[in-house]
């Protein structure tokens, strides 16, 4: 009988367990504006300003008629005696000085230019006490933006460096667009400009990383992550009007486009500021104020400018002056 062999059997490999995937880290999320309050006012202008508390806004944007034509109440008027020489036999002379605020002096200066024009009194008397209270309501921190048309913004300059001071003056920004009639007898007037004056110089918000930047007109001429990245813009901005089909498009006849605005919020405000507008007209800068976080006064006396505000803002609060 043949001997029996032990026979050794091994056992097989264990099957691996599978693996477990390591938990996914979630990608820190961007957190979305909250939307920012709204408050609008039916009523004059000027009335509302002067009920606004001092120093509550970080941006004030005025947008006003560019040539009203109505006389309004006239500039203080003060008389200064002016005495002769000792030895003079005349009667002593009495000058009419028109001061500024602050108590500057721009007679001579108005005075050229009632040479030139004679509508420089109405407008002025109409601008000139809301640039006064822009100043007054604007924040330490504030800026002022003032959108005119060829025709006034040379006027408005005057008046601005009379209330806020030269050395206040920050930019003059030129809105360039192509829309309208063209002229074969001059140059097509293609523009609006925009006067910056700031509260205290060199004491001003400006947020160049939060502004959008605009595509290099000759990319080539950089490096590819420059024109990646795009470039700041300038004191020239080329931006189309508000496109008749477009979005953003409420059929209210001076409504500026919501890019020129969102790029002056961006710059001269942050989250959770005041902005101001007392020409509010289709409400293009309480819109994107809101949406961009800051609280918006938006004023106008055209119960047609507050029912367009309201369709556009329905979370807005509507108050009558």
């Amino acid at each position: 009988m043949a001997a029996s062999r032990a026979v050794t059997v091994t056992p097989p490999h264990p099957a691996p367990e599978p693996a477990v995937p390591e938990p996914a880290v979630p990608e820190p999320a961007v957190p979305e504006p909250v939307e920012g309050s709204v408050s609008i006012i039916q009523g004059d202008n000027l009335d509302v300003a002067r009920t606004l508390p001092s120093a509550s806004f970080t941006l004030v944007y005025l947008d006003p008629p560019f040539n009203t034509g109505r006389t309004q109440e006239r500039q203080i008027v003060t008389a200064r005696r002016t005495q002769p020489d000792a030895d003079a036999e005349e009667e002593p002379i009495i000058r009419e000085i028109r001061h500024g605020f602050h108590g500057h002096e721009y007679e001579r200066v108005r005075g050229m230019l009632r040479t030139y024009d004679d509508r420089f009194d109405d407008y002025g008397a109409f601008l000139m006490p809301r640039l006064e209270e822009a100043w007054r309501l604007l924040a330490a921190d504030g800026t002022l933006y003032l959108h005119l048309d060829y025709r006034e913004a040379h006027y408005a300059k005057v008046m601005l460096d009379a209330v806020f001071g030269r050395d206040c003056f920050l930019n003059e920004l030129i809105w360039a667009y192509d829309y309208g009639a063209k002229s074969r007898r001059r140059w097509p007037t293609k523009h609006d400009t925009i006067l910056v004056y700031v509260k205290t110089p060199g004491g001003h918000v400006f947020n160049s990383d939060d502004i959008d930047r605009e595509p290099y007109m000759a990319p080539g001429l950089v490096t590819a992550e420059k024109a990646a990245r795009g470039k700041l813009p300038t004191d020239v901005w080329w931006h189309t009007i508000v496109p008749t089909t477009g979005r953003e498009k409420t059929g209210y006849p001076t409504q500026k486009p919501e890019g020129i605005l969102r790029r002056i919020v961006q710059a001269s405000s942050r989250p959770g500021d005041r902005v101001l507008d007392l020409f509010a007209g289709s409400g293009t800068t309480g819109a994107v104020a809101s949406a961009l976080g800051r609280d918006a006064v938006l004023v106008d006396e055209s119960s047609e400018a507050v029912q367009v505000m309201r369709t556009r803002m329905p979370h807005a609060e509507v108050t009558t002056y």
